[in-house]
């Protein structure tokens, strides 16, 4: 088990090398120019080829969904329904809508939201299951307005979607889940095949097939991001936090895929080690221990900090998919925070309650992309138009100034397409 520790940001940023990840962007391009040639054909070979399995139907019939509702255990059932509550609640707080303002002339300028007309979701199955991640993205997309919601989900052996995620799809009310996964389900919800229709946007995290294939389709449909690999930022300045405390919390991301990052900032040298030596024992313990391993081998490392002021500089500079703040002052130091996608605040918020029960989303920008990116939400599933509707007197107004402006950008027909409305008054 190998752990790496850096005595200072500085040093971190010139010595940490993580290991580059392999190039898929060609493997992705044959299956998508195959999927969007050849549709369902396309579609059996790469799921025969991938998964071993050949569905008798994509689409998973309204009464297996059912079934599986039917056959989760009852405190399940009450865990997953509280969770979707949450979220929803969460949620409907973003809602924004259509507004007009009248001016007193009879001019009227505002906006329009309306919801996408379609999405497609990805849930993985690789791995691990993750019926969080449908309640993540379907609920915002509900919420939102969404008429049509398509799902695609790797099948297993049985040649379905796995238990947990047909059941969290008929919890929330939804009969179009496909089973098929990869790039090749990507390819399918933004091309159509001739089982299943296209659609205008995609969300959901997967693979780095997956990531890949939302990048080359984007553009022939809207997508959420362009996500990497899962990553934690842990940062501490107290000596009162359990060891134990840091290490799970690093391993609650690490264990997710070999491409992983974990990453705790320390300003103690003495907690740095008691880490390290806990999780080189702890480690080998584990059920998902190679993985965790490669995490730590590739992307996960130990910074000691000189002091408060290098973790900021460490959070702001990585823009952290997660972090946790387990600082003196918690909530003092939130305003130092310019660059994270989801902040977890004192001792009593580790990571997983975000993942699945507290509310926010947890399909967050990744790789540094929360210098310029936000939690996936309500917003993604909407779409906003301008409205602007001149009277006569505010273009009698304001037209000369228009055709002037038009003039200086040699846009004369610009200029003309209002002349003439001023010479008609």
């Amino acid at each position: 088990m190998q752990v790496k520790i850096f005595e200072g940001f500085a040093v971190f940023l010139k010595n940490f090398k993580a290991e580059e990840s392999k190039d898929v962007s060609g493997t992705v391009q044959e299956i998508l120019a195959n999927v969007r040639k050849n549709g369902d054909t396309a579609l059996r070979e790469y799921t025969k080829r991938f998964d071993k399995v050949l569905p008798d139907s994509w689409l998973v019939p309204k009464s297996v969904l059912e079934e599986a509702l039917d056959g989760l255990d009852h405190d399940l059932f009450h865990i997953f329904e509280e969770a979707a509550d949450n979220i929803m609640d969460f949620h409907e707080r973003q809602k924004t809508d259509s507004q007009l303002d009248f001016s007193p002339d009879g001019t009227v300028l505002g906006w329009k939201v309306t919801p996408v007309d379609s999405v497609g979701i990805y849930i993985p199955g690789g791995r691990a299951v993750y019926p969080s991640t449908l309640l993540m993205n379907v609920i915002p997309a509900q919420v939102a307005g969404v008429p049509r919601i398509a799902m695609v989900s790797p099948p297993g052996p049985s040649g379905l979607p796995h238990q947990l995620v047909m059941a969290s799809a008929a919890l929330m009310g939804l009969e179009e889940l496909y089973s098929i996964g990869g790039a090749q389900a990507v390819g399918a919800l933004a091309y159509g095949t001739e089982s299943i229709l296209k659609v205008v946007k995609i969300t959901g995290p997967g693979n780095a097939y997956v990531a890949e294939a939302k990048r080359q389709v984007y553009g022939t449909v809207g997508i959420d991001s362009f996500a990497g690999p899962s990553e934690i930022m842990v940062v501490c300045d107290r000596d009162d936090i359990p060891v134990e405390y840091l290490v799970r919390d690093m391993l609650s991301q690490a264990e997710h895929d070999p491409d992983a990052g974990a990453i705790l900032v320390t300003t103690s040298s003495k907690q740095a080690k008691e880490v390290e030596n806990r999780l080189k024992k702890l480690v080998p313990t584990l059920p998902r221990q190679n993985i965790i391993e490669a995490s730590f081998a590739n992307r996960s490392a130990i910074i000691v900090a000189k002091d408060l002021d290098e973790i900021f500089e460490a959070i702001n500079e990585l823009a952290p998919e997660h972090l946790e703040v387990l600082t003196k002052q918690p909530f003092e130091d939130l305003h130092r925070i310019r660059n994270a996608g989801a902040i977890f605040l004192g001792p009593n918020t580790p990571e997983p309650v975000g993942d699945y029960f507290a509310g926010p989303n947890h399909t967050l920008p990744t790789s540094g992309c929360a210098k310029f990116s936000s939690p996936l939400g309500v917003q993604d599933f909407v779409k906003t138009s301008s409205v602007i509707s001149y009277s006569a007197e505010r273009l009698q107004r304001q037209g000369e100034q228009i055709m002037r402006f038009a003039e200086e950008e040699e846009l004369y027909s610009h200029a003309a397409a209002i002349r003439v409305r001023l010479e008609n008054k």
